[in-house]
C-alpha cells in the first residue's frame, strides 16, 4: 500500500514541478504583454527557448520585458527626445562653424 502512496506522491511532485517550470518561463511574456511591449512575441518565443537552456537566459528576458514602458518607452520621456534633437542640431552648427573657421584660418596662412 505504501508503495502506491509513494508512487502517487512522486507523480504529483513531478507534474507540479513540470507545471511550475512552464509557468515560470511565461512570466516575462505576461509582463511584456501587460506593458504593451513592442517585442512581446519575441520575448514569448525566447521564453520557450529558455526551457531548453534550463532558464539560463530567463533573467535577460525579465530585463527585456521590463525595459519598455508605454508612457515613456525605453527610458526617454517625450521632452528628452526634443532636447536630444536640439543638442544634436547645436553640435552640427558648432562643427560647421568650427570647420569654416579652420578653413578660413588655413587660407589666411597661405596668403
Amino acid at each position: 500500500m505504501l508503495d502506491y502512496v509513494a508512487l502517487a506522491i512522486m507523480i504529483t511532485v513531478i507534474i507540479t514541478l513540470l507545471y511550475a517550470v512552464i509557468a515560470i518561463h511565461d512570466i516575462s511574456y505576461k509582463m511584456a504583454k501587460g506593458r504593451e511591449h513592442p517585442h512581446q512575441d519575441a520575448i514569448h518565443t525566447a521564453g520557450w527557448v529558455s526551457l531548453f537552456t534550463l532558464h539560463l537566459i530567463w533573467p535577460f528576458l525579465w530585463i527585456w520585458a521590463t525595459s519598455d514602458r508605454p508612457e515613456r518607452g525605453y527610458g526617454f520621456a517625450a521632452g528628452d527626445s526634443a532636447r536630444l534633437d536640439a543638442l544634436e542640431q547645436r553640435i552640427r552648427e558648432l562643427e560647421r562653424s568650427g570647420a569654416s573657421a579652420a578653413t578660413g584660418s588655413a587660407t589666411e596662412g597661405q596668403s
